[in-house]
């Protein structure tokens, strides 16, 4: 008897929880809409496969021989020629804009060292920022390599193919995804923090109290994001200098630009946080909030899969996600050795996202209080 009067006041009390989320329009979305969301972005987004390689050409034999080799990249479909390169200099340009994940040359003696019985040589240049991608492609180049060898079979081998990985010369894997961490755990450092802020004071009933007092929403707003701004920022370079001292990631650039990726990225972060609190009502909706925003945002920031492998439409979103940014910038920072003005590119983009959220949630503030 007591055994079935316990479960029946676990199943009222189950009951009633279940009405309470179901009558909820925000809970039955959060039940819903999140998980939805993140199926479709996780099934298009998270794919290791390596696809349409961008790659360049530096072709200094021009021969015939190097025209057929050639062909077999141009007809593979793990490879998307980008550029034909006709000096040495642009090979640089190349690789550092991310123009070309590879860049192939061919020396100026290949069909003469063929003809004489030699192996032809022939140079791949990897970008070895993103090793797993570069490792990957390696592969793809040896295999077309071999079975044009194959072909063209003599004794001995045929063409001399050596392989140089630039930022990363031995395709460390780690140094690929250390060097992001600090943008990774910053994200969620200051999302948790901000996200929770507004939310929480809503629930215990002391936000309407700040509201009234004598602060314009200017200074609710710089109050709000101070301390996540600190603790973000300090985190970010606690994690940066672990990298380094712990993980051996080289550190071959400009501590000032990492130090201004992190602030303005952390700026950004706050204003999504601020805008998720202040949108909840509850912290439940709020911590919710946070992680349906974090997960895609890891995921759509290239930190593990290549933003190129993603669908159009996916890369378009990307464009206005904050950590995408981040973890470019820190690895420009750490492994291409970028000073303050290497990393605009990455910084520009996080002001206007910091502006945009930020500026949102302090109309946000200035709406309640009216």
């Amino acid at each position: 008897m007591r055994a079935a009067l316990w479960l029946r006041q676990v199943a009222a009390l189950a009951i009633k929880e279940f009405l309470t989320i179901l009558k909820d329009p925000k809970s039955r979305f959060v039940v819903i809409g999140p998980p939805l969301i993140q199926f479709f972005v996780f099934g298009y987004a998270a794919t290791f496969d390596v696809t349409d390689v961008a790659y360049a050409v530096f072709d200094e034999d021009r021969s015939p021989e190097s025209r057929d080799l050639l062909a077999r990249f141009a007809g593979s479909q793990d490879f998307a020629l980008v550029a034909e390169l006709d000096d040495a200099g642009a090979i640089r340009d190349c690789i550092d804009s991310m123009q070309a994940r590879l860049v192939l040359h061919v020396a100026p003696d290949f069909a003469a060292s063929l003809h004489a019985g030699h192996p032809g040589r022939l140079q791949v240049i990897l970008d070895g920022r993103n090793s797993n991608v570069s490792g990957i492609a390696g592969g793809y180049v040896q295999s077309i390599v071999a079975a044009w060898s194959r072909d063209h079979g003599q004794e001995g081998p045929v063409v001399d193919l050596v392989q140089r990985a630039w930022f990363n010369p031995t395709l460390d894997s780690r140094w690929f995804i250390v060097s992001g961490l600090p943008a990774q755990i910053a994200l969620v450092v200051v999302m948790l923090l901000t996200s929770l802020s507004v939310a929480r004071e809503r629930e215990q009933g002391t936000f309407d109290q700040t509201l009234v007092a004598p602060l314009d929403s200017l200074q609710i707003l710089v109050g709000k994001a101070t301390p996540p701004f600190v603790l973000g920022l300090f985190d970010g370079l606690l994690l940066s200098a672990g990298a380094v001292l712990w993980f051996g990631v080289p550190m071959v650039g400009s501590i000032a630009a990492l130090l201004a990726i992190l602030a303005i990225y952390s700026l950004a972060v706050i204003g999504v946080g601020l805008l998720v609190s202040s949108l909840a009502t509850t912290m439940q909706q709020g911590l919710l909030g946070a992680f349906m925003v974090m997960m895609p945002a890891v995921l759509l920031s290239g930190f593990t899969t290549p933003i190129e492998n993603m669908p159009d439409w996916l890369q378009a979103l990307t464009l206005a996600n904050p950590a995408r940014y981040a973890v470019a910038g820190c690895r420009a920072v750490f492994l291409e050795g970028a000073g303050l003005s290497d990393v605009a590119p990455y910084v520009l983009p996080l002001g206007a996202i910091a502006a945009l959220t930020l500026g949102a949630a302090g109309w946000l503030f200035r709406h309640r209080t009216r």
